[in-house]
This record gives structure tokens, sequence and C-alpha cells, in this order.
């Protein structure tokens, strides 16, 4: 991951989400942009997504961490606050980003996200 264009913060989380990976979440960059991420998660246990497995992609602007990443599910997903096109309406990818938030802490946001909707939705 020897890439000398990176922030050195961009390098850091992403060496921190391949050696401690988040529970049910599989992170690794693009071989030829590093600003873009392969995701996997895994449906949270006792939720409608339970077994599942869900591809996303997540991509950091120039402005990261200063604006907050881009992530979006690319796989159909029936959820409240995803739309068809896997964009998900999530607050910290909005007008709630802090760059003091990081690429670990959005993906477990998603992973939260999709086992409260049961909670939420029933």
């Amino acid at each position: 991951m020897a890439n000398s264009n990176l922030p050195r913060r961009i390098i850091k989380e992403t060496q921190r989400l391949l050696s401690e990976p988040a529970p049910g979440i599989s992170a690794s960059p693009s071989e030829e942009n590093m600003r873009y991420f392969n995701v996997m998660i895994l449906g949270p246990s006792q939720s409608p997504y339970e077994g599942g497995v869900f591809k996303l992609e997540l991509f950091l602007p120039e402005e990261y961490p200063m604006a907050p990443p881009k992530v979006r599910f690319l796989t159909k997903i029936y959820h409240p606050n995803i739309d068809k096109l896997g964009r998900i309406c999530l607050d910290i990818l909005k007008d709630k980003w802090s760059p003091a938030l990081q690429i670990r802490t959005v993906l477990l946001s998603c992973r939260i996200w999709m086992d409260y909707s049961a909670q939420w939705c029933s």
C-alpha cells in the first residue's frame, strides 16, 4: 500500500481496516485507486438481513476528511433509508459529518443501520 500521493491519514486508516477488521465488515482498497474501497457487510444476526452478504463501494474524495466519504450499496437491498441506486440516507454522510469520524466509523454505522431497521420498521 505504498502510495505517496495519499494523505497520511488515509494510509493509517486503511492499514487499521486491514489489520483490525470491524466485526462483520471487510474493506479493501482497489489496486488501481487507493481512495476506492470494495466493502462487504454481513447481514447482522436477528435482523431481516441475517445471512445476507452485501457489497458496497466507498470512495474518499480529495477533500476527505473535511468532506464525508461517498458510500453506496451495490447489492440490491430493501431498506427505508437506502434508495434504489443504493445511496444511503445517513446523517454522518451528510450534514452531521465531522473530520473526527473515520472510514471505520462510517462502515460500522452502515452495519448498525441495517440492524436497527428491524426495530424501526416493524
